[in-house]
């Protein structure tokens, strides 16, 4: 009798203690959310965030879903075959978002005067024969990854400043980063537009030379983090802890490799060091920390967006027929995510 109340009184006390562990178990199981995502720099303060176990902090298991061009990020968020996007603003993606499918809710990178990020550069036959200038684009023929992609919009900006027809330059679409790299180094186009991170490793193996950065010719907002329309209205909780990691993410990556002298010239010290690692792991082609001194391009620390620059880019792939006219950026702009937002059209 006595061992059958031992064994019922250790039963009753393994079932307490499961009883009281379910809701700690219950308490630590986190949400699993993907992103899809470039393997640039540029991406830099996701890759940041996840490896630092910002978004595990936040109960947030995250899988990096990677594709060679932006378009396919933005289809990855739009079809559900991931939570999150990052990448460049296209004409694709305007398509999809004025079709209420996706949401930005923080900024990406930015051109800002003073930090390299996308690069023009000449085939070396091109550029012996005198390519020297982005305003010289007029006749030349150009790798972009898709009609409608970021690099069609800087010919677009650029076209627009210089005063020469955007149809006479020569586009053609090869669809992915690593097909631009080949077209310009197998001397089947005279130039491309490229991350930095790529352009110099072209340069360096002698296809291509750097005639400019596009920061020096037309500034502008590159780039966001977005998501669907749908997790803001029944995931808004988890969306709001994922921009919560990526804004820590978002600070690392200015501490590490936006900091200046007095001089204007780039601090790059422990911190960056400290970073590299993350980097290498992630972003191709591997950077090193000379690159990473060239290449690390400017993201506002807190997310914030230049928001009447996202108008004016919309309207632009509009009047190109490019995007349809019945809907405004006020249609996918979420703003409500992170403070402060700047550049904001007036009322």
């Amino acid at each position: 009798m006595t061992n059958r109340r031992s064994i019922l009184f250790s039963v009753a006390m393994l079932a307490a203690a499961s009883a009281l562990s379910a809701p700690a178990a219950l308490a630590q199981a986190k949400d699993k959310v993907s992103i899809s995502a470039l393997p640039f720099i540029s991406t830099a303060p996701v890759f940041i965030a996840k490896e630092r176990g910002y978004f595990d902090a936040e109960g947030i298991d995250l899988e990096i879903k990677i594709f060679n061009a932006a378009q396919a990020v933005a289809v990855a968020v739009a079809s559900n075959d991931a939570d999150f996007g990052i990448t460049a603003f296209t004409g694709g993606f305007f398509n999809l978002a004025g079709k209420g499918a996706l949401k930005v809710v923080a900024a990406q990178s930015r051109e800002e005067p003073g930090y390299n990020f996308v690069a023009y550069i000449a085939s070396k036959k091109a550029y012996d024969a005198g390519f020297r200038s982005p305003k010289d684009f007029a006749g030349k023929s150009v790798a972009i990854t898709t009609v409608g992609s970021s690099f069609h919009y800087n010919l677009g900006m650029l076209a627009d400043k210089y005063g020469f027809s955007l149809a006479s330059v020569q586009m053609k679409p090869v669809q992915s980063i690593p097909n631009m790299m080949a077209a310009l180094s197998g001397g089947q186009v005279d130039a491309t537009i490229l991350p930095a991170n790529n352009a110099l490793k072209l340069e360096a193996e002698g296809s291509g030379k750097i005639i400019g950065w596009v920061h020096e010719h037309t500034p502008w907002q590159l780039g966001a983090l977005f998501t669907s329309t749908k997790n803001v209205k029944e995931r808004r909780p988890m969306v709001e802890r994922f921009v919560k990691a990526y804004q820590k993410g978002l600070k690392d990556y200015a501490e590490a490799f936006l900091a200046k002298d007095s001089e204007g010239n780039r601090m790059i010290g422990e911190k960056a060091q400290a970073v590299l690692p993350i980097l290498e792991k992630w972003v191709q082609p591997k950077p090193t920390i000379d690159t990473v001194k060239v290449a690390a391009n400017y993201m506002d620390p807190q997310g914030r967006l230049l928001v009447k620059n996202i108008h004016d880019q919309l309207a632009w792939y509009q009047a190109q027929g490019l995007v349809d006219k019945g809907f405004s950026a006020n249609d996918f702009l979420d703003l409500s995510f992170v403070k402060g937002h700047l550049d904001l059209p007036k009322q």
